[in-house]
């Protein structure tokens, strides 16, 4: 090891005020992220103290909730490259690519969708949150409640997820849809002009 080498110890006590500055920085609580990460509020409250050592075990799923590096958690040297390398990730069949990169509040998806995709019949659905999506490109077809619609590029939905609801690709091209979803029922806030108007 070199003399300019930061000693592990000192890496080690710099993760949990790094940990914390994210978490706050995100404005996400510690319940919010024990929920999506499996880990307890009170190792996380201990870890962001220096009160617990910070393993991989425990390092990796935090970096996968946060939505960045695993070097980032633990200071490694900037390599240079700016960019965000989201990592897409298939649900049901589609391709999400996340767009935001902390936990809780609201989540913004790239979403692609196959064709003729699910296949079957409707099954509508009724879950907690608040959706709103904007067809990029292709055909969907949404069923709200009572509503059947087919929404085409250049046109927004926006829905409470307690309204049962159901939405597919029913054409031979892929469709992408930009996805903003509140899992706690948030919604978007639009403005039309400057406020103080």
């Amino acid at each position: 090891m070199t003399d300019d080498a930061p000693d592990l110890d000192d890496v080690l006590h710099a993760v949990g005020p790094r940990l914390r500055a994210l978490r706050r920085q995100r404005g996400t609580t510690l319940a919010q992220l024990a929920s999506v990460t499996g880990i307890s509020v009170s190792t996380l409250s201990r870890l962001e103290s220096g009160q617990r050592r910070p393993t991989l075990e425990l390092l990796l799923p935090l970096a996968r909730a946060h939505q960045v590096q695993l070097d980032e958690l633990v200071g490694a040297p900037a390599t240079g490259d700016p960019r965000i390398h989201a990592r897409p990730f298939k649900r049901h069949g589609s391709t999400f690519i996340p767009l935001t990169r902390r936990p809780g509040g609201v989540q913004a998806f790239k979403q692609i969708i196959p064709p003729h995709w699910p296949e079957g019949e409707p099954d509508l659905k009724v879950h907690e949150g608040y959706d709103w999506f904007y067809v990029l490109s292709g055909r969907l077809r949404l069923l709200l409640g009572e509503n059947d619609l087919i929404l085409t590029a250049g046109e927004v939905a926006e829905f409470d997820t307690h309204i049962p609801h159901w939405f597919s690709n029913p054409g031979p091209e892929p469709v992408e849809v930009l996805s903003l979803f509140g899992p706690q029922g948030e919604r978007m806030h639009v403005r039309a002009r400057p406020a103080g108007r």
